[in-house]
């Protein structure tokens, strides 16, 4: 395992947002002080809980549609999380075995999980880095060698960018990243709001504030900015269970506090 960390650097004194999703999503890879973080934030907002496992669900039909209907044959995810059920190399590779999938994450329990979970899979590696040093990303020597930048790419940022605050100025990460990427390449996001249950959602970020990343709530434009640059796919940044569902989604979309939408990169404009 090439971790570069020490035991030390594993914070659990303060409640960390991949281990408290974990917790929502009913995983075990948690600490007491993250269980009881996500139960505070679960009594602000009890539709945190349905927005997980929504967005779970939005990442697996973006995967699906990235390798099968745009074929993407390299996946950079940048806050991968604590592998779950539908990691995004299972369902990648699903489709076409050989998909290369390189995971990014800040915290190194996640990176000790998901070093153990890849052990013997070639076409996988997980990197211990973060996504407000996007620069540091695309020249990893890990990255380097799992993706070739000069082809389309299929980049997810799921639930990672409602993480950077304002002031660390994410549409710069973001357009940093984009223009790494090849023509034909993807992005594929999702993102915490507070245009639904206001209130609630309010409640739920406050309790973030003891973690180690707080939460940033975004309008629909301000979502909707981080795919500049790239050709919005139908239907638009939309609510999670909106974006080309497997079946009817749910009537009552008041409880799903976050948005998503995927991008195409276009070719350069002729001068």
């Amino acid at each position: 395992m090439t971790g570069g960390f020490a035991p030390s650097d594993i914070d659990t004194s303060r409640p960390h947002p991949a281990r408290m999703y974990d917790f929502y999503l009913g995983g075990k890879d948690n600490y007491m002080v993250d269980r009881n973080a996500a139960r505070e934030a679960l009594r602000a907002a009890p539709e945190l809980r349905a927005t997980a496992l929504a967005n779970r669900a939005f990442l697996g039909r973006a995967v699906r549609f990235l390798v099968r209907d745009a074929g993407i044959r390299q996946i950079i995810d940048i806050g991968t999380g604590i592998p779950a059920a539908g990691n995004v190399h299972e369902v990648a590779q699903q489709v076409v075995p050989d998909v290369r999938v390189a995971y990014v994450d800040n915290d190194p329990i996640v990176h000790v999980h998901a070093d153990a979970l890849l052990t013997g899979t070639g076409a996988t590696s997980i990197v211990l880095a973060d996504l407000r040093e996007p620069e540091a990303i695309l020249s990893h020597p890990q990255i380097r060698e799992m993706v070739d930048f000069s082809e389309p790419v299929g980049l997810l940022l799921v639930a990672i960018l409602h993480f950077v605050t304002d002031a660390e100025d994410p549409w710069h990460i973001v357009a940093t990243l984009r223009d790494a990427l090849a023509p034909g390449s993807y992005l594929a996001l999702s993102h915490a709001t507070g245009d639904f249950r206001a209130e609630a959602a309010g409640r739920a970020a406050a309790v973030y504030e003891k973690a180690t990343s707080t939460i940033t709530l975004r309008s629909h434009g301000g979502v909707s900015a981080f795919l500049e640059g790239f050709e919005i796919l139908d239907p638009g940044v939309v609510q999670l269970p909106l974006w080309r569902p497997d079946g009817r989604p749910p009537r009552d979309l008041s409880k799903i506090l976050a948005y998503c939408g995927v991008g195409r990169k276009p070719a350069a404009r002729a001068q």
